[in-house]
């Protein structure tokens, strides 16, 4: 039996970090919000899941820019499952790699069509669904099932890491340490706290020129106080 490494468990004080990042960005996010279409009160659980698969290697405003005209076309799974692949690759093609696009969401929205629109419940038989891994999965608990699961890509790992410490291994959906982190940040207000992170790693947070003298988190921050420590000793 492999001896258990304590690095990949989340800590008391990590978690302590994680609930006031919560509550920060939040805070944030009620004057910064970015109003996407499918972040409306009114956006059904079909759009919101189907636009995590279309956000996939997409820029949040490109996939804004088609989602009018894309939803208008499909406004439903079986309207995009009775879809030709090349018609549906044609409304795709904006957002790039709109072959594998269309591959996938058809594949999902035929499972969809058939299942009238419901998934399953638990992650282990969302693993056997057409299209469906870890981000995607969960994306469908939170919208339909509403269980608080995070939407873990480069984004909200680069938030995690810089306030408390960069994971160990390189591929986020596997580093055991990150998604416990993930899913402790998101486990009180789910779905907004998600969108809070992405906003914040968009307009705050940035991968490059990060605006730290405009984060209320700088003090707490790993990277802004390393930041900080270069710029003293230089």
């Amino acid at each position: 039996m492999p001896e258990h490494d304590s690095s990949q468990t989340l800590t008391p004080s990590e978690k302590r970090k994680l609930t006031r990042l919560r509550g920060a960005l939040l805070s944030w996010w009620g004057e910064h919000d970015e109003a996407f279409p499918w972040r409306r009160s009114g956006a059904s659980v079909y759009e919101r899941v189907c636009v995590e698969v279309l956000l996939q290697r997409t820029r949040r405003e490109t996939v804004s820019a088609i989602y009018a005209d894309f939803f208008e076309r499909f406004p439903n799974w079986h309207a995009i499952a009775s879809c030709p692949e090349t018609e549906l690759g044609q409304y795709l093609q904006p957002l790039g790699l709109w072959r594998r696009r269309a591959a996938s969401l058809g594949a999902l929205a035929r499972y969809a069509d058939e299942h009238g629109g419901a998934f399953p419940r638990t992650g282990k038989e969302l693993a056997k669904v057409p299209a469906v891994g870890q981000y995607v999965g969960n994306a469908i608990l939170l919208f339909q099932h509403g269980e608080p699961r995070p939407l873990v890509d480069v984004n909200m790992a680069r938030v995690i890491e810089r306030v408390l410490r960069p994971r160990r291994l390189a591929d986020i959906r596997h580093d055991p340490w990150l998604q416990s982190a993930a899913a402790w940040l998101v486990r009180s207000s789910p779905v907004e706290t998600n969108w809070a992170v992405l906003d914040f790693a968009a307009k705050v947070c940035r991968a490059r020129n990060p605006r730290c003298d405009e984060c209320q988190l700088a003090r707490q921050c790993s990277f802004a106080k390393a930041l900080r420590r270069g710029e003293q000793a230089s």
